[in-house]
């Protein structure tokens, strides 16, 4: 299994409008082969959100971006960066289970 983890500063007082973003990508990231979930994260105060998401392979990590490339920019396109975004792939060892 492997993780993705992408993150860009949008600065202060935007989480309105991260979540809005992130209530788009959802459907995007669950039609895609061999997603197994994404957590949407930020840190409010600076202003940088982000999302982690599971996959069951690293190719299927990696095509994201490549197969959804012109919906993901028709939807963060506008956003105003507070520089560049970052985004990286990394294998997952181990999983624990959230409690209910």
């Amino acid at each position: 299994m492997y993780a993705e983890l992408v993150m860009i500063n949008i600065g202060p007082g935007m989480r309105p409008t991260a979540e809005k973003v992130a209530d788009q990508l959802a459907p995007i990231y669950r039609s895609m082969k061999g997603f197994k979930g994404v957590m949407f994260i930020g840190d409010i105060e600076a202003g940088e959100y982000g999302s982690l998401s599971l996959w069951e392979s690293k190719e299927d990590a990696e095509a994201l971006p490549g197969a959804v490339k012109r919906q993901l920019a028709r939807i963060v396109g506008h956003l105003p960066k507070k520089g560049p975004s970052t985004r990286r792939i990394f294998e997952v060892y181990k999983v624990f289970e959230l409690e209910a």
